[in-house]
């Protein structure tokens, strides 16, 4: 499923939206403890089947999304400080995959890997304000996914990781939106 395919799945389909971080935001030790790695499920229990879905389809988003940061980065239509930032963003979903793959193996799922190859609109992508559209319309994909991904992760600390996620991916568009000249909030409410 593509990036774009996942951030639209309708509200019906939520299982498959979701991302997990844990940057910028005081955590609980349980969260803390997953995300080093570190089995910390209340009194032992295995994770639900359903959190780890939740958390590959979140892996598999982040995967295309460095995909996608990295084919803007090389497109040669950013100038250097945009490109930069595209970097930048890029790593930061690069620490999320990292975090999420070693959640995944510590509750005892198989991490979800990067395709070979992504549809992205190579033949849309024609200048720097083509591209910054095209991360920004990315991010707002996961701000919505992060949004419907708290609520059904059946692990709150795994829900309270994701939504500090969700922060961050909710900068990412609004600097994105920024660059293009938008208001970088251009609402009240976020959905």
């Amino acid at each position: 499923m593509s990036f774009l395919a996942f951030a639209a799945t309708p509200a019906l389909h939520l299982p498959r939206r979701a991302f997990l971080g844990g940057t910028g935001l005081v955590l609980s030790g349980t969260a803390i403890a997953l995300l080093a790695g570190r089995p910390a499920l209340a009194k032992g229990q295995d994770a639900p089947a359903s959190d780890i879905r939740v958390l590959n389809s979140a892996l598999s988003a982040e995967l295309e999304a460095i995909a996608a940061y990295q084919l803007g980065a090389d497109s040669g239509l950013l100038k250097p400080p945009v490109r930069d930032l595209a970097l930048t963003f890029q790593g930061h979903h690069a620490q999320h995959a990292e975090l999420l793959a070693r959640t995944v193996q510590t509750l005892g799922g198989r991490p979800a890997s990067a395709k070979d190859k992504y549809q992205f609109p190579t033949e849309k992508l024609k200048s720097q304000e083509d591209v910054l559209r095209f991360a920004a319309l990315l991010e707002k994909g996961a701000v919505s996914a992060y949004l419907g991904a708290v609520p059904i992760l059946d692990n709150r600390e795994l829900a309270k990781a994701a939504a500090s996620i969700l922060g961050d991916e909710a900068m990412h568009w609004a600097v994105l939106r920024n660059a293009l000249g938008e208001a970088p909030v251009p609402d009240a409410f976020v959905s």
